[in-house]
């Protein structure tokens, strides 16, 4: 048997490997570790997230490959990042019935959402 411990990374296809650096690193605070012109990967603590620039011909499936990406936050409040993502341009929804759940969209299209220290 296989014994999975945990997640390495996931891999999300991004039009720009530049602006989605921005996005990633400059706003959401992820350490890149490795990187080139087609592809960067980036820490969120001890996972990890993999932006591959798309490939020539390659259909656009942002949003639709995967439903939403949750974030831990190591600090902030609900105000506070909500605040911080619309300062940004960012539209910023959150869930029926719990006005305490942020979600948004990255610059090609997927869904994050934040999670809050407990």
């Amino acid at each position: 048997m296989i014994a999975a411990n945990g997640i390495d990374h996931i891999v999300l296809h991004v039009a720009d490997i530049a602006r989605s650096k921005e996005f990633y690193a400059g706003l959401l605070g992820m350490t890149p570790y490795r990187e080139n012109d087609r592809q960067i990967f980036l820490h969120a603590g001890a996972q990890g997230v993999a932006l591959f620039k798309h490939a020539p011909g390659m259909p656009a499936t942002a949003g639709s490959d995967l439903n939403h990406l949750a974030l831990n936050v190591a600090s902030g409040t609900y105000e506070s990042l909500k605040a911080e993502l619309e300062a940004h341009g960012i539209a910023v929804s959150g869930r029926p019935g719990d006005d305490r759940c942020i979600y948004f969209s990255d610059p090609d299209g997927h869904r994050l959402q934040l999670i809050f220290p407990k």
